[in-house]
């Protein structure tokens, strides 16, 4: 007996070490820890309805991930610095309701760079109002755009109400049609992967440079770290708050013009609701919710994540009311698996 129980000891101590490797690794990279999670769920939808795997159903999360994913990198980048933003979705919405009916009074044949790039300093400067109030007021970031949120939705409210604007310029819906790829497949889907997935991608190159290659990614890391010892070493902390603030202002800004051209109408309420959703890709990507963590790649990461729970449970005939109950849970668990991870240097 003595014998058999040594025998187990090993094993045990073996396997105790490998889930700590395991784990060590996970605290790491923690987007390893979201792929895991997305292949795991794929391999589960993919085994009860093999339609997961055709082509035309990556197709449709692409397009589904885009305006998610600008949103979550702008999320992404306040949370590094410490901070959280809830008024993204409001932002967008101003910008591009804005832009949009400024561009069909004003100017209806605008190039389309210019629409966007009007769309993305409107959201930039409702941003910076959000920058300047954090670090003026010295009260917390949720609450600062919380306030905000409100305030923003309670003037689209009042001085737009439920007007949609149905009746786009030509280059803006023209950009909506546009593909990159566009096939119908054997069991007659019909398949486009549009233009503006791009955008994503360019936005996520750009965020990951300026944190990784700039002075200003070092010091929203800094920030996001210790916020005293970042302001001992000399740290400009208003125009890092201005700056994260505005830096998701305008890819909120970008993200709502997308939704405009691929939806072909401007809805001022149409983005609603979905801040829960993109905080949880963020942080399911392995950005902690104190600051001084993260990646890109986790961070778009999380977005597939998010988008697979709640396009594709269905297909495993999941009801739609069990997705929250399914992202809770994946929640917990990343939160119970990172909570002894430290913050980068």
């Amino acid at each position: 007996m003595s014998a058999v129980m040594n025998n187990d000891l090993p094993d045990q101590a073996s396997s105790n070490g490998s889930w700590a490797a395991l784990r060590t690794r996970f605290e790491k990279r923690p987007e390893l820890f979201t792929l895991c999670l997305i292949v795991a769920l794929g391999a589960v939808v993919g085994t009860i309805n093999p339609a997961f795997f055709q082509f035309a159903t990556f197709v449709d999360l692409a397009r589904s991930c885009t305006v998610t994913g600008l949103f979550a990198l702008g999320v992404y980048v306040v949370l590094v610095a410490g901070g959280i933003d809830v008024s993204f979705t409001a932002i967008a919405a101003f910008a591009m309701y804005t832009t949009t009916k400024l561009v069909i009074v004003a100017w209806p044949a605008a190039p389309l760079l210019l629409v966007f790039l009007g769309s993305a300093a409107c959201g930039a400067l409702l941003g910076m109002v959000n920058g300047l109030l954090v670090h003026v007021l010295k009260a917390p970031s949720l609450i600062v755009t919380i306030g905000t949120q409100y305030l923003i939705r309670g003037l689209l409210l009042t001085y737009i109400g439920t007007v949609w604007l149905e009746e786009l310029p030509h280059p803006m819906e023209s950009f909506g049609k546009l593909a990159l790829l566009e096939f119908e497949s054997g069991h007659g889907l019909h398949a486009i992967l549009p233009a503006f997935v791009l955008i994503l991608l360019a936005a996520a190159v750009l965020t990951w440079w300026i944190l990784n290659r700039t002075l200003m990614g070092k010091a929203v890391f800094a920030i996001g770290g210790s916020l005293a010892v970042a302001e001992r070493l000399g740290y400009n902390l208003r125009a890092v708050h201005v700056f994260v603030f505005a830096y998701a202002g305008a890819l909120a800004g970008v993200a709502g013009m997308v939704h405009v051209c691929s939806n072909r109408m401007a809805n001022p309420f149409d983005l609603v609701g979905s801040e829960i959703d993109v905080i949880a890709a963020v942080v399911l990507g392995g950005a902690r919710i104190t600051g001084g963590t993260g990646t890109v790649t986790g961070t778009l990461l999380g977005v597939l994540l998010i988008v697979m729970i709640n396009n594709l449970l269905i297909m495993a005939g999941v009801p739609s009311t069990w997705q929250r109950v399914v992202v809770g849970a994946f929640i917990l668990v990343a939160g119970s698996l990172f909570v002894t991870r430290r913050p980068r240097a």
